[in-house]
């Protein structure tokens, strides 16, 4: 089985050899890395990994929280890689989708995860119910800002379900294709260019 590394540090001040150390030593190859923060949107190292994967292939890392943000990106990035076909190993925390146990404890975080989507929606109708009765009147439709948008088409064309994307930018169906079909927007000039082969290191950040 073909595995493909990625690592991540916050700052690039931090080094990313203990992760490559272990990613390597796992029989990860290519490795690819990205220095940017645990919170930020756009990550296009890690969109670069996702579309980089193929069916039988293997996405490793040394923990959860080098790959998702949040529970809820892991329950994308989960629906993402049972989408292609591809599985996840997480070195530290002994987490492998290829065993029952492992498929066993990465569906009950992204059960934890669909727990905690649910009930930040029902707190937003709350507000709106509030709002309404003191007569606040609550319009508009939910806008992503240009990296949101970025990321959006990036999942997209990694794979990812248009009902996924709905769910978690909460947005129409139609909302998601105009997206999908507008003009791109400017990427920040700190965005760095990818080149990816399919052997060797990917070293790629700000």
């Amino acid at each position: 089985m073909i595995r493909v590394g990625y690592a991540r540090v916050s700052s690039v001040g931090q080094s990313l050899e203990v992760q490559r150390e272990k990613l390597t030593a796992a029989g990860c190859d290519p490795i690819f890395e990205e220095k940017a923060s645990g919170t930020r949107q756009e990550r296009p190292v890690l969109q670069e990994c996702l579309r980089y994967l193929r069916k039988g292939e293997s996405l490793v890392v040394t923990r959860l929280d080098r790959l998702a943000r949040s529970l809820a990106h892991l329950s994308a990035l989960d629906a993402l890689l049972k989408q292609k076909e591809v599985t996840l190993q997480v070195l530290d925390q002994a987490i492998e989708t290829t065993t029952s146990h492992g498929k066993m404890l990465f569906g009950m975080l992204a059960v934890f995860a669909e727990f905690e989507n649910d009930l930040r929606k029902e707190r937003q109708l709350d507000g709106i119910r509030k709002a309404q009765a003191r007569g606040v009147y609550l319009g508009g439709r939910p806008t992503l800002t240009p990296a949101q948008v970025l990321t959006l088409r990036a999942q997209r064309a990694a794979g990812v379900l248009i009902k996924d994307l709905m769910r978690q930018y909460g947005l129409s169906k139609a909302s998601v294709y105009r997206y999908l079909e507008g003009t791109q927007p400017q990427a920040p000039a700190d965005t760095p260019t990818v080149h990816v082969h399919r052997h060797g290191v990917v070293a790629v950040g700000d």
